[in-house]
């Protein structure tokens, strides 16, 4: 089996870190764009995407800055993370994500973040 390797995604936003990480950190807010149904508990996020469910815990968290989580599934050394940055130069609010995938797939995967992240877009009004 392959090993898995770490990949990141860039997406300016245009909105303010506070709105941005409401959509990335509440199960309200995960609901809208991640998944069809979200639900937390004790610091598990419960994802369902037609029917089929998925937990991810909560490994660390910084309010307004980033969210990291980790499927109950997946190998403990891998993560899922949304960070949002300020650009120093033009002001603007980015959108990275970090994730794990074979390299083989990364592409793949990516799409997949660029259809997530532009639905994401769509429901704040970006």
């Amino acid at each position: 089996m392959s090993k898995k390797v770490q990949y990141e995604l860039e997406y300016p936003v245009r909105c303010s870190p506070s709105i941005l990480y409401e959509f990335l950190s509440t199960p309200a807010g995960l609901q809208e764009w991640f998944a069809d149904k979200v639900d937390y508990r004790d610091g598990v996020f419960s994802f369902s995407w037609n029917g089929s469910p998925e937990e991810a815990e909560v490994l660390e968290q910084q309010e307004n800055e980033y969210i990291r989580l980790h499927w109950k599934h997946a190998p403990k050394e891998e993560f899922f993370e949304f960070r949002i940055q300020i650009s120093e130069v033009t002001t603007q609010t980015i959108l990275i994500v970090k994730d794990f995938a074979e390299k083989k797939e990364i592409a793949d995967q990516s799409q997949l973040w660029d259809y997530q992240v532009k639905d994401l877009f769509h429901r704040i009004g970006n």
